[in-house]
């Protein structure tokens, strides 16, 4: 029960802040571009409900509208990263005779942390959204690929895959009819937490300069624009950081609760040595 809770209340969150994001030019009482000096570091009122930054521009709006740029990467390197991680797991796993060759390709980028391999991308591609979602995908998709291979291995030694192959199918049929529906569960775990994890790492190239163009609000470059300010005005700072933490720890519990709800027996584990 506590797991349904968890994911309902984590999916409410996404949801809220997809919603807010995607409709926000209809019901936006600023626009996020608009400057109004004489209302320049004024905290929360009943007019600007977040305060605003050192142009006057409403901390809001702009929150709003940076969800966009965020939940748009977070979601487009996901899904890169799984279907290519995806692919690569599958062969892999399935076919050993390429396993050793393809895992040591896997562990050449594994050798990096994933900011800084991102971050390195970045900055020999250029700061444009197409080359942080290229650079992420890059970053995340090896442990997608780590993750499909694993289950891959042991989904290949059960008895229906034997009897599969022992009626002449081929090995395309048998990845798609029998091994991939068995290891749906993980891959799914699994692009979850890199969907918070791309959230963050797009925060924190655009924190560091490196992410998209100043002009785009995103939550990370409405950090660095407020750091400066953090004791006379908490509020510009407070704010987008909040955006970030409420979105990735949705995507962690939703994370979790799958993760609980695809494997019941370890929830169950896991409960009972929280008692002990």
């Amino acid at each position: 029960m506590f797991t349904k809770k968890t994911n309902l209340l984590a999916l409410a969150m996404l949801l809220i802040v997809a919603l807010a994001a995607i409709t926000a030019s209809s019901w936006l009482p600023f626009s996020p571009a608009a400057i109004s000096p004489e209302q320049r570091l004024t905290g929360p009122s009943a007019a600007h409900w977040f305060g605003t930054d050192d142009f006057g521009r409403d901390i809001f709006s702009r929150t709003i509208v940076a969800a966009r740029v965020s939940l748009s990467v977070g979601v487009i390197v996901a899904v890169l990263s799984t279907v290519i991680g995806t692919v690569i797991g599958l062969i892999s796993g399935y076919f050993r005779k390429v396993d050793f060759v393809l895992m040591r390709i896997i562990d050449g980028f594994l050798a990096f942390p994933a900011l800084i391999l991102a971050l390195a991308l970045v900055a020999a591609l250029g700061g444009s959204i197409t080359n942080i979602i290229i650079a992420l995908t890059l970053a995340f998709f090896p442990v997608m690929a780590r993750v499909v291979r694993s289950a891959t291995l042991q989904v290949k030694n059960q008895s229906y895959i034997e009897a599969a192959q022992t009626t002449g199918s081929s090995h395309a049929v048998i990845i798609a009819k029998y091994v991939l529906p068995n290891i749906l569960s993980p891959v799914i775990v699994q692009s979850t937490f890199i969907f918070a994890k791309a959230i963050l790492a797009e925060a924190a190239l655009s924190f560091l300069g490196v992410g998209v163009n100043p002009s785009t609000p995103t939550w990370g470059n409405m950090l660095q624009e407020a750091q400066i300010y953090v004791t006379i005005a908490p509020w510009y700072s407070i704010f987008p950081g909040l955006a970030i933490v409420i979105t990735v720890l949705a995507l962690n519990l939703l994370g979790d609760g799958l993760r609980d709800s695809f494997n019941p027996h370890q929830a169950k584990r896991k409960r009972k040595t929280k008692l002990a």
